[in-house]
């Protein structure tokens, strides 16, 4: 007899040491991975999180001083540090905010006068004429400066209203109402003033536009707009009022005009028609009511409403309520905002309270990011996303909307173009071709996935593109006339003798019938049928297409980001599907079944799992494809574009942008929100494509145990 062979059991302390320690070292690389994830994703949160904090006001303290007349003009510097004050007796001083000496004031001008007041430039307008001062607080103590003199200028002395614009460093213009006429003065430093003279009807309060080519005029309830040429003033248009307005000002760019009457303050700006801009009604603001006081920030489209109790209202242009809400102390005689909207200056009997606002991104608030919202300008309400600007008049636009749709109308396409291609090689490669054929196809496919995606972006935006804007009609007939191909060769198999059919079709030999009936449908749509179209007919599909036609469109994206997604998906689909144990396929042969139905009913169910799998780690890589849709597309962030269109994904805008954002600004935070948007996008689609696959198995594994 044959001993019984007694088992060996190895107890190597040296083997067990190491497979302890692989394990150690293997699960503390999945924590640091998990940790550098989470890391990550607080990061972004903490970038992004002051994006949508809430406005505040604090007291910055109280400044006391002894008060003559009531001030008629008031402001301060950028830092806060120093204010300014004009009195109605024409004497003008410098408070400091952070307790220095006073500046001993000075007679600007005498008896009655009126004044306007734009930014650093204060017009007074006295019984002696026009006289400009500045504040300026270049050096250590400040001072006032007199750009045209410190002798007045003649002016009409009865004036009813005065305006005052800057359009550039050494010009300005003055606009005046008397009781029959309307005067457009302009003064240049060593130069006589220039005017100009229109009757109209008197005016209660005029307004320039900053960059001095319109002039507003109101008078009762009827608003004239004058046009500023050179030659003189201009009726553009007017508007008459359902309400009489109380009171009238711009905001900062001079585009956005408001009015304030009982039931709040009505926004008003310019759209162009065909016979050029008009003024349209946008909105009204009715929580802000009539109040005394309308103060409007100087380089930001925010504004506000006090009262003479003390009730403080902030808005935005492009906000619909109340941005910040706050009940200040009571008898308020005057305020101003800080220069750069980060200070408030209230005077009241005795003194002067200063707080600070914090308020750096009026414009930006969650709803904004993904409503439509009416843009200066803009002919309705859109999801627009412009961010460069040329000065800081401009008002930037972050519509995340445009980025998402960019986004997923890629990447669909791109699956829509990669996963019958890989798919269907997938089932064939692992399936019907012959095992030698086999061992060459797969890693050339493989080999495909090693190109980067820069090269793919190269070929697609310097090559692909103008080569499909020549070839459009073939392109597109192009998948059509292979699908037609397939059947057609299909039913001529079937019509071929037995002899034939096993000659041609067993063992994979069919690729080789196949590959020149498929070369020669190419060859016609791609070279014959443009030819033919140029030759012959004589146009151009793209360049008669009604909606145009831009040369780098997400058709060329889709074909990029496709042939960049097939080896992925091949690799992982054939895997799957070789995978399933081969006896099922060879049970469900022996029992009649035909190939096909057997890669159907049988093989692919149980690669169901690794196949979804498959697919959804494709799209993830399509979602976050940045160099292929940086390059062959129009980078044009629109939401109703076709096919032939531009668009811009959330990853090419954060590549294309990031470099000019400045740090620590609201275009920066609104690129990291992106980023964030793009990570929580991608971690939903990979746990919820995680747990169906998990499912999936489960079901099929229940199944075949049974």
């Amino acid at each position: 007899m044959n001993p019984i062979p007694i088992p060996a059991h190895y107890n190597d302390r040296r083997r067990q040491f190491i497979d302890r320690l692989t394990r150690r070292v293997v699960m503390a690389c999945g924590l640091a991975i998990l940790l550098v994830m989470l890391l990550l994703f607080v990061w972004l949160i903490w970038v992004v999180v002051p994006l949508f904090s809430s406005p505040t006001i604090e007291n910055a303290g109280h400044i006391t001083f002894k008060q003559g007349q009531p001030a008629v003009a008031l402001g301060m510097d950028a830092r806060q540090n120093w204010a300014w004050r004009i009195d109605t007796e024409g004497r003008a001083g410098f408070t400091s905010l952070t307790g220095k000496t006073a500046m001993p004031e000075l007679q600007l001008a005498h008896g009655a006068f009126s004044t306007a007041v734009v930014e650093d430039n204060v017009l007074l307008k006295s019984a002696a004429g026009l006289t400009l001062v500045q504040p300026d607080f270049s050096e250590s103590e400040p001072r006032w400066k007199f750009p045209l003199g410190d002798r007045p200028l003649a002016g009409d002395p009865a004036v009813q209203a005065i305006a005052l614009a800057h359009p550039d460093e050494q010009r300005w213009l003055v606009a005046e109402a008397g009781p029959q006429q309307l005067t457009l003065r302009q003064l240049r430093p060593g130069q006589p003033p220039l005017s100009f003279s229109v009757a109209t009807p008197p005016a209660s309060q005029l307004l320039l536009a900053p960059d001095g080519q319109l002039l507003y005029a109101l008078a009762g309830n009827i608003l004239r707009i004058w046009r500023i040429t050179d030659s003189g003033l201009t009726l553009r248009e007017s508007h008459t009022f359902s309400q009489q307005p109380v009171r009238i000002a711009l905001l900062s760019g001079g585009s956005t005009l408001l009015a304030v009457d009982d039931s709040g303050i009505a926004q008003w700006f310019d759209i162009a028609s065909e016979t050029g801009p008009h003024l349209h009604y946008i909105r009204r603001f009715s929580q802000a009511g009539n109040q005394s006081f309308l103060l409007t920030e100087a380089h930001r489209r925010v504004f506000a409403t006090l009262s003479q109790a003390g009730e403080l209202k902030l808005f935005a242009s492009k906000q619909q309520g109340v941005v910040l809400s706050a009940k200040l102390d009571s008898g308020v005689l005057n305020a101003v905002f800080a220069p750069r909207g980060d200070g408030l200056l209230v005077e009241r009997q005795g003194g002067w309270q200063h707080y600070r606002i914090t308020n750096p991104w009026p414009d930006i608030s969650w709803q904004n990011l993904w409503r439509k919202v009416w843009y200066e300008h803009y002919p309705k309400a859109d999801y627009v996303w412009q961010s460069t600007s040329a000065n800081d008049d401009y008002q930037g636009k972050f519509s995340l909307v445009p980025l998402v749709v960019g986004t997923l109308k890629a990447a669909g396409l791109a699956m829509l173009f990669a996963t019958p291609l890989a798919l269907a090689a997938a089932m064939y490669t692992a399936w019907f071709m012959a095992p030698g054929l086999r061992r060459w196809v797969k890693p050339a496919i493989e080999m495909m996935g090693a190109l980067p995606s820069v090269v793919i972006g190269l070929i697609a935006g310097l090559w692909l593109a103008p080569q499909l804007a020549e070839r459009l009609a073939g392109v597109l007939l192009w998948p059509l006339a292979l699908a037609a191909a397939l059947l057609l060769c299909s039913w001529v198999s079937q019509k071929l003798p037995e002899k034939w059919r096993r000659r041609l079709c067993d063992e994979g030999r069919e690729i080789w019938v196949l590959l020149p009936v498929l070369l020669l449908v190419t060859l016609f749509c791609i070279w014959l049928l443009p030819m033919f179209e140029h030759r012959v007919l004589g146009f151009n599909l793209g360049a008669s297409l009604c909606g145009g036609y831009q040369q780098r469109n997400l058709l060329i994206a889709s074909v990029a980001m496709g042939f960049a997604l097939v080896p992925l998906i091949f690799t992982l689909a054939e895997d799957a599907i070789f995978s399933v144990p081969p006896s099922l396929g060879q049970g469900s042969l022996a029992l009649g079944a035909t190939q096909w139905q057997t890669l159907t009913r049988v093989v692919l169910p149980g690669a169901s799992a690794g196949i979804f799998a498959a697919l959804m780690i494709g799209f993830g890589r399509a979602i976050g494809e940045t160099m292929i849709v940086l390059m062959a597309t129009g980078n044009t962030p629109v939401t109703e574009g076709g096919l032939l269109q531009g668009v811009r994904t959330l990853s090419a805008n954060v590549a294309i942008e990031m470099p000019e954002a400045a740090a620590g600004s609201g275009h920066y935070r609104v690129l990291f929100l992106s980023a964030l948007v793009l990570l929580i996008f991608t971690l939903v689609v990979n746990t919820l494509a995680e747990l169906v696959r998990q499912r999936l198995r489960r079901r099929f594994s229940q199944q075949e145990a049974q």
